[in-house]
């Protein structure tokens, strides 16, 4: 189907001859004026691009446009203007027109620009989906459990997204404090704003100075450009800055400053920025005992947990592990194209009566392993990685004699290289430990 255009021009030979232009690529609305123009586009959902003359009678074209973007409609407006009024257009542009062409308009660039405004509609409308895709994907529900202790965090998420309360999330590894940054934002008054994310502890002092507040050219050696920093990237949305507890001291400060003022200076300038972020942290560490050693300053402590949300263990909502484990071995068969069903009372078994230090990664870690070593349509003890097994034999084991032990670990080291057909790597993947080790150990067997 041919793309739509309203042609907007209180001179009729000049809309008629556009029209006439236009008609064998696209279909073609015309108006005589503003008012009109508003008709023409509620009575016509099709149409996509208003080509516009910018001075009109009644209603200019500036009026037109902020009219037709207060009722919502997916159209995109282009202007024509003459020398004399250039300064309107590039107004007009600010405002949130797509570009503006000059009289007497040149054909072969009046095409160049429909054609190009309508790429950039076509852009942004899949932006928007793939906006909603992520919001469906880190939709509440997708925060898995019905235990107590995930409702309670649940309501708080409700209660604080709407707002632009900093939320310090706390935590051990694996428990999903990302996830439910990512929930608050996006489920937040500035989901359509940017999402930038930090891990504090995986960049050095000097590189994450630059990083979160970036640098001018020429400050520092290697600076042979400007840098926007993650402050300035995640203006009008939100910054995550994960692993905050391993933040410098003297980042501490001026994060500390920008909390209090929204403002900061990018490395080596001497300029003051000022944008609108909401910071969204989150840590494993006891911050409290590192304000107590000095470490981490209480002041921005106290600023950082306006709201605190803290992730339980999985150790401590074992509740919940039946619907993960539904959840993700639905998933990774998706991802590896395994028929999947189930998993058996066995295997189920196992996984409960471990611990999982790693948390709800080390689960995701574990499922996919077994969905990826499964022979069959149920997951099956046999699937299971063996420091599962290992673990439950260690339990089960009367006595816990070192001897038994020692055949435990030979029994699981030999399944993971049948199941892995020999591939060392891959083997010492599947048992979770490293190379080095599973060498030593098969040296120890006489392997080697």
């Amino acid at each position: 189907m041919k793309p739509s255009i309203l042609i907007v021009d209180d001179d009729k030979a000049v809309r008629e001859n556009l029209a006439k232009y236009l008609s064998g690529e696209y279909i073609t609305y015309t108006a005589s004026n503003g008012y009109e123009a508003i008709k023409k586009v509620n009575e016509n959902s099709d149409i996509e691009v208003i080509l516009s003359d910018l001075k009109m009678p009644e209603m200019d074209g500036i009026e037109l446009l902020e009219k037709i973007k207060s009722s919502n409609k997916d159209v995109v407006t282009v202007f024509v203007t003459g020398f004399s009024t250039i300064e309107s257009a590039v107004d007009a542009m600010r405002k949130g027109a797509y570009d503006y062409l000059t009289k007497p308009i040149d054909l072969n660039k009046l095409e160049i620009t429909i054609k190009n405004a309508l790429e950039n509609k076509k852009l942004r409308s899949e932006n928007i989906m793939l906006k909603q895709q992520i919001r469906e994907k880190f939709d509440a529900t997708t925060l898995i459990g019905s235990s107590r202790k995930i409702k309670e965090i649940m309501d708080l998420v409700k209660r604080v997204s709407n707002t632009k309360a900093t939320v310090l999330i706390l935590g051990e590894s694996g428990t999903g404090k990302e996830l439910v940054a990512n929930i608050i934002h996006y489920n937040s008054l500035v989901s359509n704003g940017p999402f930038i994310k930090v891990n504090c502890s995986a960049l050095a002092e000097g590189v994450l100075e630059s990083e979160l507040f970036g640098h001018e050219k020429g400050a520092f050696t290697g600076a042979l450009y400007m840098k926007r920093g993650r402050f300035e990237l995640a203006d009008g949305g939100t910054l995550f800055l994960d692993e905050i507890g391993d933040l410098p001291p003297s980042i501490q400060v001026k994060l500390l400053r920008f909390l209090q003022e929204s403002e900061f200076e990018r490395v080596g300038g001497t300029k003051t920025m000022k944008v609108d972020v909401r910071i969204i942290s989150a840590t494993n560490k006891d911050l409290e005992h590192l304000v107590k050693e000095e470490k981490f300053r209480d002041d921005l402590f106290y600023r950082l947990k306006v709201v605190t949300i803290e992730v339980p263990p999985l150790r401590d909502r074992k509740e919940d592990i039946q619907l993960l484990v539904d959840y993700h071995l639905r998933r990774f068969s998706e991802i590896h194209n395994k028929k999947v069903k189930g998993i058996t009372a066995d295997a189920m078994k196992v996984i409960k009566s471990y611990n999982w230090p790693g948390n709800i990664r080390e689960l995701m870690n574990c499922l996919e392993s077994a969905v990826v070593m499964s022979l069959g349509d149920m997951i099956d003890v046999d699937a299971l990685p063996p420091f599962l097994t290992i673990r439950q034999a260690e339990q089960s084991a009367l006595p816990k004699s070192a001897a038994n032990l020692f055949e435990i670990e030979k029994k699981a080291i030999y399944e993971a290289l049948k199941k892995s057909q020999g591939n060392k790597a891959e083997a010492a993947r599947i048992l979770g430990i490293g190379l080095r080790t599973l060498y030593r150990k098969l040296e120890q067997y006489g392997e080697i």
